[in-house]
């Protein structure tokens, strides 16, 4: 039986980003991501954006930025700070801008990386990505608290985070209908009292 309902259409980043952006309040969409953090500006690259659907879109991917290695560490620490990412291809996306960002960006997103990694060999004897979900969740919790790694893992977390809700998952996660923005933001609304 042959139905007369239209395919879904899945959203490209660019598209996802531009909804979020005509929103009034669009930067409590994103309430970890600091305006200074590289990815900001990425986000707003509508050219950008093109280009990583189409890369995202092929069959057969390879880095074009991170070494193999890398990149299986990002997808297990992405997944490990925001489950779901590697739905989202957050890996790719983030790859995507690290292979346009400036040296500097690079050199410090590699190095907050490798921290993580180094951590991991240092407590444990394997990679961030060899470690059980128990033995990743208790290092990035050792290495939060301590005061040299934090830059780090905020390094991280706002690459990741950031490329996980500018993702069609990351925006429906936060309550976005499918509208162009939303009414509101529940998080965001101050709790109200009961007289």
């Amino acid at each position: 039986m042959a139905t007369d309902e239209p395919k879904k259409h899945k959203l490209t980043r660019r598209e996802v980003v531009e909804k979020l952006l005509s929103g009034v309040a669009a930067g409590a969409a994103w309430p970890l991501l600091s305006s200074a953090h590289p990815i900001y500006e990425h986000l707003k690259n509508g050219t950008l954006l093109d280009h990583a659907a189409e890369l995202s879109s092929g069959a057969v991917w390879s880095p074009l930025f991170l070494s193999a290695a890398q990149n299986s560490e990002l997808i297990a620490l992405a997944e490990c700070i925001v489950p779901g990412s590697t739905i989202a291809a957050v890996n790719r996306f983030i790859d995507l801008l690290l292979s346009v960002e400036t040296a500097e960006n690079q050199k410090k997103f590699l190095a907050s990386l490798a921290a993580v990694e180094n951590e991991g060999r240092a407590r444990f004897g394997r990679s961030f990505s060899a470690l059980a979900a128990a033995e990743q969740e208790s290092l990035l919790t050792t290495f939060l608290q301590e005061a040299a790694s934090q830059e780090h893992f905020n390094n991280l977390k706002e690459w990741i985070s950031g490329a996980y809700y500018s993702s069609e998952p990351g925006m429906r996660e936060l309550g976005w209908d499918g509208t162009y923005a939303f009414a509101s933001y529940p998080e965001c609304e101050p709790a109200s009292s009961t007289d």
